[in-house]
C-alpha cells in the first residue's frame, strides 16, 4: 500500500511503499493484550520484601514463664503473634516476567503498527533530524503537525540533536527501530515513523 511522506514543515515529500503483512494484516485485540502483559509484567520490579521469622534478629529467650501469669503460654520473640515477630508469607523478592513465544511478539508488534495504519494515525516522516537541538522550534513544528501525543520511531540510531530537543517535551517520545515495542505504541495517539525506521521494521519483521 502506498503512503505520503511528509518533512517536519507538513509538506509531502513523496510516497513509499507499505508492507501489507506489517501494516496490513487484521488487528487482534486479544494478541495485544497478551503482549502488553508481558511487556508490564516483565519489568516489575519485584522489590517487596518481609522479614520472616528465621531472619528477625533477637534473644532466643523464653518471654516469660510456661505458668503462673495468665497469660497464653509463649515460646519465642520471632513468633509471628508476637510483636516485632516475623511475617507469614509475606512477600518475597522475585521476577514478574512471563514467558511469550518470539512468534506472538513479532505477530503482536505487526498488529500494533496495522493497527495505528487502520486509525490513521500512522505517519511516514522523511527524516526526524534538527540542525539544532532547540526545544522551542521542535515545539512550534509539533503544534503545526498536531499530532498529539507522539512516538517517534527512527532508524537505528536517533538523531542527538532531536532527541534532546525533544527530552523537554512532555508528549512526545523517541526510539531507535531496536526499541520498538508494542506497549509505547499503543499509548500514544500518533505513531511517526522515519523512512529509514520503516525500512529497518520491515527487515525486523519479515
Amino acid at each position: 500500500m502506498q503512503c505520503d511522506v511528509i518533512n517536519l514543515a507538513n509538506k509531502k515529500t513523496g510516497t513509499i511503499e507499505l508492507d501489507d503483512g506489517i501494516f496490513g494484516i487484521a488487528v487482534r485485540p486479544d494478541i495485544l493484550q497478551r503482549a502488553v502483559q508481558w511487556q508490564l509484567a516483565k519489568r516489575r520490579a519485584g522489590t517487596a520484601k518481609t522479614k520472616e521469622r528465621g531472619e528477625v534478629q533477637a534473644t532466643t529467650k523464653k518471654p516469660f514463664k510456661q505458668k503462673g501469669t495468665g497469660r497464653a503460654r509463649q515460646g519465642s520473640r520471632v513468633a509471628p503473634q508476637m510483636r516485632g515477630g516475623g511475617t507469614v508469607f509475606g512477600p518475597r523478592v522475585r521476577s514478574f516476567a512471563q514467558g511469550l513465544p518470539k512468534k506472538i511478539r513479532k505477530l503482536a508488534l505487526k498488529t500494533a503498527l496495522s493497527a495505528k495504519r487502520a486509525e490513521g494515525k500512522l505517519v511516514v516522516l522523511d527524516e526526524a533530524k534538527l540542525g539544532k537541538a532547540k526545544t522551542s522550534e521542535l515545539a512550534k513544528q509539533l503544534k503545526k503537525l498536531n499530532w498529539g501525543r507522539t512516538l517517534v520511531i527512527d532508524g537505528a540510531e536517533v538523531d542527538a540533536n532531536f532527541a534532546r530537543a525533544a527530552t523537554n517535551l512532555g508528549g512526545i517520545d523517541v526510539l531507535p527501530s531496536q526499541g520498538a515495542n508494542v506497549y509505547d505504541i499503543l499509548r500514544r495517539d500518533t505513531l511517526v515513523l522515519t523512512k529509514d525506521g520503516v525500512q529497518r521494521l520491515v527487515e525486523r519483521l519479515k
